[in-house]
């Protein structure tokens, strides 16, 4: 419970008070043992029933006449254990108790009354404030945890694409290539070795890959010519600084053509594939383009497609999914 030196504070000031005004020992221990209790768990009605028998016990004996001051701490811990209604209930009972005790005893003011209505105001006042608090306090860590989550999410989703679109497009290489090295390999065993080597590269590549995307890709994003080394079936026209790119546009652009590249290898049967992006004026504008069997029956269903779509609008980017004469044309654009 916040503000916890409250109770401490009157419970000093009733004891000072008392002790000017020659108290008897049966007052002191009762307000030193309202202060322990004070310190112990206060998390169900046990503590309450005990704070209200000891400050019973204690208020016979109280020669300065302020124990009324610490039956308003009652109602202000009650806020935060048991709920606002409830502590409004102990507070206007403890009232309505003081005013009884006054009628039938004939001790006490009515102007002691009115302080401890005043008090208790107070006192619920700052409890209901602490309480927002606490409450504010608790929304932020949910939207803190909530944002954590999200991060966290987002992080995931691009490591998963990273790994389809390097680790798919590799291994959609090494599958063309093997197929080719076994449909060559009695007619031309030159070919078919090639092939063969062709898709072991392919093999190392797809290992680096998955190592940086492990390493959550923090080195510098490939370059575009990097798509046709080895690849005699793909061409790279670049214009322009790739590498003024701010890192994340660079990387969305490499991944939106390594994966065009495996869709039109592997959906499109593609024999020429032609890359060409143009990076000046700080926009990057990217067309890719192949001679395959064209789209799909279901165009831009493929977790690829989705993956390379939601990376580009990240940045702001446009993709565009097109059918050429032959073949597909993917298009990105993403403003400087």
């Amino acid at each position: 419970m916040p503000i916890r030196w409250v109770p401490f504070v009157l419970c000093g000031a009733v004891l000072a008070a008392g002790l000017a005004a020659h108290p008897s020992a049966g007052f002191v221990a009762g307000v030193l043992g309202v202060a322990v209790v004070e310190a112990l768990d206060r998390r169900h009605w046990g503590w309450l029933l005990a704070r209200l028998a000891l400050l019973a016990l204690v208020a016979p004996f109280d020669p300065g006449g302020l124990t009324a001051a610490l039956f308003i701490t009652v109602p202000f811990a009650a806020y935060f254990t048991v709920g606002r209604r409830t502590a409004i209930a102990l507070g206007a009972g403890g009232a309505a108790a003081l005013a009884a005790g006054y009628a039938l005893t004939g001790r006490g003011e009515v102007s002691d009354l009115v302080m401890y209505a005043v008090g208790l105001t107070l006192a619920l006042t700052a409890a209901a404030v602490a309480v927002g608090e606490m409450d504010a306090r608790a929304q932020l860590e949910r939207a803190v945890a909530g944002i954590a989550e999200l991060s966290a999410e987002r992080e995931r989703n691009r490591l998963a694409r990273d790994i389809h679109d390097s680790l798919g497009h590799h291994l959609t290489a090494i599958a063309v290539q093997l197929e080719k090295a076994e449909a060559f390999r009695d007619r031309d065993p030159a070919a078919a070795g090639r092939a063969v080597a062709d898709a072991r590269w392919s093999a190392k590549e797809a290992l680096a890959e998955v190592r940086d995307s492990v390493r959550a890709l923090r080195d510098a994003p490939p370059s575009l010519h990097d798509l046709a080394r080895h690849a005699h079936d793909v061409t790279v026209d670049v214009a322009g600084d790739e590498e003024a790119l701010a890192p994340a546009v660079r990387l969305a652009v490499y991944r939106a053509a390594q994966e065009a590249l495996t869709n039109a290898r592997r959906h499109g049967n593609a024999r020429a594939v032609s890359v060409v992006a143009d990076f000046r004026d700080g926009t990057a504008r990217l067309t890719v383009t192949d001679d395959g069997r064209g789209l799909p029956e279901v165009p831009g269903t493929g977790f690829g497609l989705r993956g390379m779509r939601e990376r580009v609008e990240q940045l702001g980017g446009t993709l565009a999914v097109d059918q050429a004469e032959p073949g597909v044309r993917v298009s990105v654009t993403i403003p400087a």
